[in-house]
């Protein structure tokens, strides 16, 4: 087929245009390079069914294709909250743009959502069925509404217009490509401990979070835009729930680093639960996560080690 990965030099969509190139498919990587990264897919450059358009997903774009993913968003509060009406304009006009994409081709369109859309849940684990408690004017809301009414475009298109929509929502997800500066805990934990810098833990680490290897998350976003029925939306991610406490210490012993942890006051609105309920994952997918924390924070970190980075983080080759 001929996919088109909108984001698709970031850091999910980078794994997932090198996975569909594995499978034979032509695909077009759009992207702006705002938080993306050419080195992420430097390597599919030369491949003869790679194709690379330089493009800001909330403008109006054409191409021919069978099926579009839309990953295209700032998603690591250090880069939405960096200019919060680009972000929000990139879930709305964006979901818009690749929706009225998707009528003129007949394409079925997949929505990169996320776990945001809980807020600081009032329900745990999350099912797809929870609405969430959203703070609809707090300095998250950029991302968290954002993704909300992408998901509401997303099926309004599907009842008025027939669209072939898959909604998925995406909890915490970890891996090679992650951009070393963005302010996600893992990379954060990662960064430091291999500076040996103080690890920095806001509050006092109790919050929970779970972890998805993005070989993990790949596989279940693939899975579900070929399921010949199933819409969404459905949560992807690990159910294995961590305090980022315990996070930070396994980074600590994994990265044999002498760092030691410091706390920090808790930002506005930071969730103090995020769980996956994947029930429906994994009796319509046939999914689950097969990577436990401890092997994808060693891959993670072997990735990070030979990174080249030097300015971040100096020689730490070994």
């Amino acid at each position: 087929m001929r996919i088109l990965v909108t984001g698709g030099a970031g850091f999910l969509g980078s794994h997932l245009c090198e996975r569909l190139i594995k499978q034979d498919h032509e695909v077009i990587c759009l992207d702006n390079f705002f938080t993306g990264n050419k080195e992420n897919i430097r390597h599919l450059l030369s491949h003869d069914h790679f194709e690379l358009i330089r493009h800001d997903v909330t403008d109006p774009f054409k191409v021919e294709v069978d099926q579009i993913y839309n990953l295209a968003c700032p998603a690591s509060p250090v880069h939405y909250q960096h200019n919060p009406i680009k972000t929000i304009k990139t879930s709305v006009m964006g979901a818009i743009n690749v929706l009225g994409l998707a009528k003129r081709t007949g394409a079925r369109v997949l929505q990169a959502s996320t776990s945001e859309v809980y807020g600081d849940p009032e329900v745990h684990p999350q099912t797809e069925e929870y609405r969430g408690n959203v703070n609809l004017i707090g300095p998250r809301a950029c991302y968290d509404e954002g993704k909300r009414c992408a998901e509401t475009l997303f099926f309004d298109y599907q009842r008025q217009n027939k669209v072939d929509i898959r909604v998925m929502r995406i909890f915490n997800t970890y891996g090679p490509h992650m951009d070393p500066m963005d302010g996600r805990v893992v990379s954060n934990f990662i960064v430091q401990a291999l500076k040996g810098e103080p690890i920095t833990v806001y509050g006092e680490g109790s919050q929970t979070r779970s972890f998805c290897y993005v070989d993990d998350l790949i596989e279940g976003m693939i899975r579900l835009m070929n399921h010949k029925s199933l819409i969404g939306p459905v949560n992807i991610g690990n159910p294995g729930e961590f305090t980022i406490l315990e996070l930070a210490q396994k980074v600590i012993e994994q990265t044999d680093s002498k760092s030691k942890i410091i706390h920090k006051e808790l930002p506005t609105d930071d969730p103090l639960q995020r769980q996956p309920n994947i029930t429906l994952a994994k009796s319509e997918l046939n999914w689950e996560p097969k990577i436990d924390l401890d092997e994808g924070l060693d891959k993670t970190i072997e990735y990070f080690r030979y990174l080249s980075i030097d300015r971040i983080l100096g020689d730490l080759r070994c």
